[in-house]
């Protein structure tokens, strides 16, 4: 079963009266080709513990050889919903449909999932080698098979010595390289990863993450991780599943998640944007501060209410004296606070220098390490309209 667009994200299941913006208009979801079978469909999946709506109506699907993150904040659904596809938790309703096949019901060993925990889960009083075999069944492997099996694994993750080995003489990294093998030893058709880089530091998540996706292509085996790591997301995934209070906020390759946000929430989570309050005099204008208008590309913009203003800090152009006003480019005097070194580039601080704002709203704009000699205390702002993002008042994109 195809999941229909218009399901694929949560918030559409929400009527909404009078919405500019709505995301049953505006979420662009990206999809593999239909000649990618669905190997793991996600119909409807509601989940609460008491009171509290951990999942809300949650429908997707994952391709075959696809990776696929959940992304979100703390608290917002991700874990709870890959337990419920793992089978160790049962959602309230809903269904989980695996090659066609309702397994909703099955428990965890008959699913066929590689689980990959956040803390490992090795046993320390087992091997390396007895760790991996662990979930090679007898009555399917011989003893020489898996043998076989285990010295493949360990070269494939790159520790090929370590098979006598111990958990607690390994580091962190090599443990969760173990972990991976375990769960991919028994040949899964679907890898189930549940932060599996968190607990570990930043040069060692970097490499393993490379050697997950490495890993993955090459068996070409469907993926779901769940992480609150945006560069972990966005870096290595197919697809990002963007998921706030137990809905899903936008489905979409790491690209249009990043340069087509479809609500506010995504452009706040996903890098950093800066935010300006506006007001519509005209359908196709927006006016920042009551004296600068910009033209929008939205055509669904009504006149008299209230939009919010959004922009990356890389779309920035940073002048040292004032423009001719264009309503094609946001113009806007700024005073330098702070600035940090970031290498190639430098992240100015800064906050609006317009007497009759009271905006205490600090802007963030990335600038070339090569301009930094032109920076001074009062400068100008300009961002090309087609670079700003317009959100209306419940947080759903506009443009």
């Amino acid at each position: 079963m195809q999941i229909p667009t218009s399901l694929q994200s949560s918030r559409q299941a929400q009527p909404q009266q009078n919405t500019a913006g709505h995301l049953l208009t505006t979420l662009k979801t990206y999809k593999y080709p239909d000649h990618h079978p669905a190997i793991l469909e996600m119909i409807d999946i509601q989940k609460n513990f008491g009171q509290f709506k951990a999942l809300d109506h949650i429908n997707l699907d994952l391709k075959a050889g696809e990776f696929v993150s959940f992304l979100g904040p703390s608290g917002c659904g991700k874990t709870t919903l890959l337990r419920i596809i793992a089978g160790l938790e049962n959602q309230d309703y809903g269904k989980i449909v695996k090659k066609g096949v309702d397994i909703s019901l099955q428990n965890a060993e008959k699913r066929g999932c590689g689980i990959v925990f956040q803390n490992y889960a090795l046993f320390p009083n087992l091997t390396v080698e007895e760790n991996i075999a662990f979930g090679l069944d007898k009555k399917i492997w011989n003893k020489a098979q898996r043998a076989e099996r285990i010295q493949f694994l360990l070269e494939l993750i790159s520790l090929p010595d370590i098979a006598k080995k111990y958990p607690n003489q390994l580091s962190g990294g090599q443990q969760q390289r173990v972990a991976l093998a375990r769960a991919i030893a028994p040949k899964p058709d679907l890898l189930l990863l549940d932060e599996p880089l968190s607990a570990l530091d930043a040069q060692v998540r970097l490499n393993l993450r490379q050697k997950i996706r490495s890993i993955q292509t090459q068996f070409n085996l469907a993926t779901i991780m769940v992480t609150h790591d945006q560069e972990e997301a966005l870096s290595i995934s197919d697809r990002v599943v963007v998921m706030n209070h137990g809905i899903i906020e936008q489905i979409d390759t790491p690209h249009n998640i990043y340069y087509k946000p479809q609500s506010k929430f995504v452009a706040q989570f996903i890098g950093t944007m800066n935010f300006l309050d506006a007001i519509s005099h005209d359908s196709h204008q927006l006016t920042v501060f009551e004296n600068t208008t910009i033209k929008v590309s939205a055509s669904n913009v009504q006149i008299g209410q209230k939009y919010t203003v959004g922009f990356r800090p890389e779309a920035v152009e940073i002048l040292s004296e004032k423009p001719h006003e264009n309503d094609q480019f946001l113009l806007l005097p700024i005073q330098v606070i702070s600035s940090e070194f970031l290498g190639a580039k430098r992240r100015i601080f800064s906050k609006l220098d317009l007497e009759n704002s009271t905006s205490t709203e600090i802007l963030q704009i990335e600038i070339e390490q090569q301009n930094i000699q032109f920076l001074q205390e009062k400068m100008w702002i300009k961002v090309v309209t087609n670079m700003l993002h317009v959100f209306d008042e419940q947080g759903h994109a506009l443009c």
